[in-house]
């Protein structure tokens, strides 16, 4: 059953045909509303039906083809993932490795394993990637790192690179 709008159905009634359904009981009323419910048509300008086609074949339109304006097909927006940092830090001789693990864990969530394989790396390495996080989020931690190790004395440097690769 096609259904019509509050308005369609308002213009449909010529003003004398209104003032006749007042005088008409309940049920023929329904019944007459449901029959014109049932053979109207949704037009382009019937912004009632978002869901339904705009245009629609008429008698002598065969090939059913639609005007250029009445189908526009809207592309979904495509978001792009945000340029990804790599949190560095960097070896010294003087912070304790358990402070480095600490950290690794309570900043950057790691289990007790991959903190002691991270820490290991920086200090074979000189340096070691923490996390990988997006540039707000990566300066944030980086932040708050050097922030503890400078409050607890030690000369820990934290700082972001960008990260190529997945």
């Amino acid at each position: 059953m096609t259904l019509i709008s509050g308005c369609a159905l308002y213009h449909a009634l010529s003003p004398a045909l209104t003032f006749s359904i007042l005088n008409l009981p309940y049920n023929y009323i329904l019944i007459m509303m449901k029959k014109m419910i049932s053979q109207a048509t949704p037009t382009v300008a019937d912004w009632h039906f978002p869901n339904m086609p705009a245009h629609r074949a008429q008698d002598g339109d065969t090939d059913g083809e639609t005007s250029p304006q009445a189908d526009v097909l809207v592309a979904e927006p495509e978001v792009a993932k945000p340029p990804m940092y790599a949190v560095v830090m960097y070896n010294d001789t003087y912070t304790p490795m358990e402070f480095v693990v600490y950290i690794l864990q309570s900043e950057f969530r790691h289990s007790m394993d991959s903190a002691v394989e991270i820490m290991l790396t920086i200090h074979n390495s000189s340096k070691g990637i923490a996390g990988i996080y997006p540039k707000d989020i990566a300066e944030t931690k980086a932040k708050k790192v050097n922030s503890l190790a400078h409050r607890e004395g030690y000369p820990l440097l934290t700082q972001i690179e960008p990260h190529q690769g997945e």
